[in-house]
């Protein structure tokens, strides 16, 4: 042998000890050998020392075999067993192999010694071969093969772990998700290399930040996930500290990288209650945090997109047109310098069977995801069409108008559509005004002005909703072929007590003005606004203290009722409320 066979023999006679060793001589085996009697010696030699083999007397004045093979298969259950020994009989014999021991020697029969030494060697190599192999396969099935870290399924035993101890009380537990900006473009730079080396230092960065019981996973890609017992607190601490981790630059090939990250946050058992689900969860936080100052979001149901209550109602939306489920209120508005009502906006509403009244910001952003905003939009402008003419017949005359989103606008359809919409319902153009939103506007600026100016060419009056909460369609105002100015409502109903609000509806007017764009102020709700924005020179209002939206017939009567009762240039305000 290429080293020493290091033997821990328990056997209390001197003279059978030697005689065995004897035999072990003359089967060219090299050992050394450490001899012990007693329970104690024992234990202090198998926990203080490695050996190869262990040999043992079945009877011993103070201990005895069992006892030592179970103190074995405790202590170091890969090094083989045998019984030496004289007393040990067949009974006994089949009972220690069945209880781990490799193999049994009775003392006057020690020729086979060396053999069954040989063999129970060999099998205890090749146990740990099997062993070894089965440790590696478990690392593969369960670590990341770039960072080393756990992975996905190791992150789904963990869970398990944690709602196996706590099936009860369902303490909170949650999962962050890190996702790496301008990844791809880092690794396409510097090479896969060098991104996977990337990935490796910014793991062991949050492994030292977060240290167990907190689990630090790579469940994929250039994604870091932890896993934690904690609740919103603890989870935003922890969202924090795996950020920090990248406040400092990460030196790869000599090069300092200035890396940032966002961090998505779903909480067990509110958010879900397998890992699958809080994934799901985590990964639409972390779409939501890529927008926020702070760099992490926690799942918010209401801006959910693909929860499975939003995905009953698309396909209950597919049906909603065609079984006259929508509606149309119109909110009226008026001209600041007559109070005469001149215009009116439409604003759908659906009337679900069984959910009630569902507003449009529950339903307009899932038709805008799916593709059904086209023919949402079109049933909105031939119900408004419809209604314009219904109106003209009882001598009312109004401007309604219709939103348009970034799919209606970047439709090269569009206008045709409405021109037939226009021809079949007999509505002159300018009666039909569609509103756009800065953001609808910047979705394509290119594409949004040619079709913003095949509409203008039709007679159309078009309008700028919301003004005021974009930052980026301003050089391309004065170059789009509008109409109208909608003054944002967040602006409008606080410029009596802030100045900045105040500050903006003013210079929003002025914009208007200067470009000979009629300034439309949204949200108007108290009487001091509306003199307000009259002291400002705002041209048109619309808002509460006006009317709410009323369902067509509702606002032919109150237009009614305006004439009998109102001078003709009086404000009208408050008459709807």
């Amino acid at each position: 042998m290429a080293s020493s066979l290091r033997i821990l023999h328990v056997e209390d006679n001197h003279l059978d000890a030697e005689l065995l060793y004897e035999k072990l001589k003359k089967s060219n085996l090299v050992f050394e050998v450490r001899r012990v009697a007693t329970r104690t010696d024992f234990l202090t030699a198998l926990t203080q020392n490695a050996f190869d083999l262990i040999l043992c007397d079945y009877s011993l004045p103070s201990f005895n075999g069992p006892d030592a093979l179970a103190l074995a298969q405790e202590n170091c259950p890969d090094v083989p067993f045998i019984f030496a020994s004289g007393t040990i009989g067949e009974e006994r014999a089949v009972e220690a192999l069945k209880a781990g021991a490799a193999d049994y020697v009775l003392k006057d029969q020690t020729a086979r010694l060396g053999t069954a030494i040989q063999r129970a060697l060999h099998d205890a190599g090749e146990r740990r071969k099997r062993k070894q192999m089965e440790e590696e396969i478990r690392r593969l099935a369960y670590s990341d093969p770039v960072t080393g870290l756990p992975n996905r399924i190791a992150l789904n035993e963990r869970l398990e772990q944690f709602l196996r101890a706590d099936r009860e009380s369902q303490s909170p537990v949650a999962l962050l998700l890190m996702n790496l900006s301008h990844f791809t473009d880092i690794n396409n730079t510097l090479g896969h290399k060098n991104g996977d080396l990337l990935l490796q230092k910014v793991g062991q960065r949050l492994k030292r930040t977060l240290p167990d019981p907190a689990l630090v996973a790579a469940p994929s890609g250039d994604r870091f996930a932890v896993l934690l017992q904690g609740d919103i607190k603890q989870a935003t601490f922890a969202a924090d500290l795996m950020l920090g981790t990248l406040r400092e630059p990460v030196v790869i090939e000599g090069l300092s990288l200035d890396m940032e990250a966002t961090v998505g946050i779903a909480l067990y058992p509110t958010h879900g209650q397998d890992l699958d689900t809080l994934f799901r969860k985590a990964d639409i936080a972390l779409s939501l945090a890529k927008g926020s100052q702070r760099h992490y979001a926690l799942y918010d149901p209401a801006r959910d997109h693909y929860s499975s209550e939003r995905l009953a109602l698309i396909g209950e939306l597919r049906n909603a047109i065609k079984d006259n489920q929508l509606v149309l209120h119109y909110q009226p508005k008026a001209d600041l310098k007559t109070g005469r009502v001149i215009g009116a906006e439409a604003l759908m509403r659906w009337q679900h069977p069984k959910r009630g009244t569902i507003p449009p910001v529950q339903f307009i952003p899932l038709a805008e995801h799916t593709g059904l905003i086209k023919p949402l939009t079109e049933w909105a402008i031939q119900t408004a069409l419809r209604q314009i003419q219904a109106w003209e017949k009882e001598g009312i005359e109004l401007t309604v108008a219709v939103n348009l989103s970034a799919r209606n606008l970047l439709d090269p359809g569009l206008p045709h559509q409405i021109g037939r919409f226009l021809k079949e319902f007999g509505v002159a153009p300018e009666r039909l005004e569609l509103e756009i939103t800065e953001s609808v506007i910047m979705a394509d600026p290119a594409r949004a002005m040619d079709c913003l100016a095949q509409l203008n060419q039709m007679g159309l009056r078009l309008s700028v909703d919301d003004f005021g909460t974009g930052y980026s369609s301003l050089a391309y105002l004065k170059r789009l072929p509008v109409h109208e100015l909608k003054i944002d409502k967040a602006f409008i109903q606080g410029m009596m007590k802030d100045r900045n609000d105040a500050a903006v509806v003013r210079a929003a007017i002025d914009l208007g003005r200067g470009m000979g764009l009629t300034q439309v102020a949204e949200g108007v709700e108290d009487q001091q606004t509306w003199h307000g924005l009259i002291a400002l020179g705002c041209d048109v209002v619309q808002g509460y203290f006006l009317s709410k939206p009323l369902p067509a017939a509702e606002l032919a009567r109150w237009l009614h009722w305006l004439r009998e009762r109102l001078p003709e240039n009086k404000p009208a305000g408050s008459g709807g409320r």
